[in-house]
């Protein structure tokens, strides 16, 4: 059985045409689309344009940018390095060691676990150390 005779004449299907986007459309669509809490979505759907080809556009433009940012650093590295500030001490005569001592709180040396089965409550004092790790390990399972 041939298909090809029951049907003579083909149907003819209508060639799609692409929508083509100015330079000016893009670049007010993207800039409304970085807005602060713009929904890419939202600004596609307003301006009659699929949501995935203007994440494309603004990924495409943000690529763009960031290739022209670092073209105009890459010129400029030596000016870019680390810059040590100094810090005036209260004591200039104390050392750096003794200084970061006042200034950050000591570690706890113990932990406290506590653990409640109905109306029973365990409280364990351990060091602080790898033997009390695995005992909660052990313990905790």
């Amino acid at each position: 059985m041939d298909t090809n005779e029951s049907n003579p004449d083909p149907v003819k299907v209508p060639k799609r045409v692409w929508r083509r986007h100015s330079a000016e459309f893009k670049a007010r669509v993207i800039a409304l689309a970085r807005q602060p809490n713009a929904s890419v979505a939202g600004v596609a759907l307003a301006n009659g344009i699929n949501a995935n080809m203007l994440r494309n556009w603004v990924r495409a433009s943000s690529v763009a940018n960031a290739d022209q940012t670092s073209n105009c650093i890459s010129g400029k590295s030596k000016a870019l390095s680390f810059v040590q500030v100094p810090i005036p001490a209260d004591n200039p005569m104390s050392s750096p060691a003794s200084r970061a001592k006042t200034l950050a709180p000591s570690p706890p040396s113990t932990i406290e676990v506590q653990i409640h089965r109905g109306d029973t409550k365990v409280v364990v004092s351990l060091p602080l150390m790898s033997a009390s790790a695995a005992w909660l390990r052990e313990v905790l399972g």
